[in-house]
C-alpha cells in the first residue's frame, strides 16, 4: 500500500513539474504539452495550430513517460485511461483555464476557448498505475517518415572556385 501511494505521490509531483511529457497511444510516442490538474493530466490538440493527439482514443488507455526537470532523464512511466472532455461539460470549464493559461504563443490568444471547442480536443489522462523500472535495452525509436531530406556532399571542385574568386578580387 505504502508503494502505492508513493508511486502515486511520484506521478503527480513528477507530472507537474515537467513541461512536456512522452506520451503513447496507439501509434508513435510523442513529446505533448499538457496541465495537471484535479489528479490527472490534460492534454489540448488536433485542431490547426495545436499538437497532434494521434492514437489517443476515448476510453483507450496511454503509456505516459516522464522526465526529471533538472537531469532531463526518464523519472517515471504511468499508464492513462484516456477520457475525451466534451466542450461545455462541467470538467472542461473547469480546466480550460488552466490550458489557456499554460498555452504558448497562441495566435489568437483571447478567442482560443471557442477554437478549441469548435476544432479541438481535450484529453484528460488519468492515472491508473505507475512504475519506477527503468527498461535495461535502448529506448530509441526509428524516426517518422519525412519528405525533408539533407544537403548533399559539397563538390569536389568547390573549394578550388571559391579560392579562385578570392583571388581575382584582390
Amino acid at each position: 500500500m505504502t508503494d502505492q501511494l508513493l508511486g502515486q505521490a511520484l506521478v503527480e509531483e513528477a507530472t507537474k513539474k515537467s513541461g512536456l511529457v512522452w506520451v503513447r497511444g496507439e501509434g508513435p510516442e510523442r513529446a505533448l504539452w499538457h496541465v495537471w490538474h484535479e489528479g490527472a493530466a490534460h492534454l489540448v490538440g488536433d485542431g490547426p495550430g495545436e499538437q497532434p493527439l494521434t492514437g489517443l482514443v476515448d476510453g483507450g488507455t496511454a503509456t505516459v513517460t516522464v522526465r526529471s526537470k533538472d537531469k532531463g532523464g526518464r523519472l517515471v512511466a504511468w499508464t492513462a485511461s484516456v477520457t475525451e472532455l466534451k466542450p461545455g461539460s462541467e470538467q472542461w470549464e473547469e480546466v480550460l483555464p488552466e490550458l489557456k493559461g499554460k498555452r504558448l504563443n497562441a495566435p489568437d490568444a483571447e478567442q482560443v476557448p471557442e477554437r478549441w471547442a469548435r476544432e479541438c480536443r481535450v484529453l484528460r489522462l488519468e492515472p491508473v498505475s505507475s512504475t519506477t523500472d527503468h527498461p535495461t535495452g535502448s529506448l530509441a525509436a526509428v524516426p517518422p517518415a519525412t519528405p525533408a531530406t539533407t544537403r548533399n556532399a559539397v563538390p569536389a571542385a568547390l573549394p578550388r572556385l571559391l579560392r579562385k574568386k578570392k583571388r581575382n578580387r584582390g
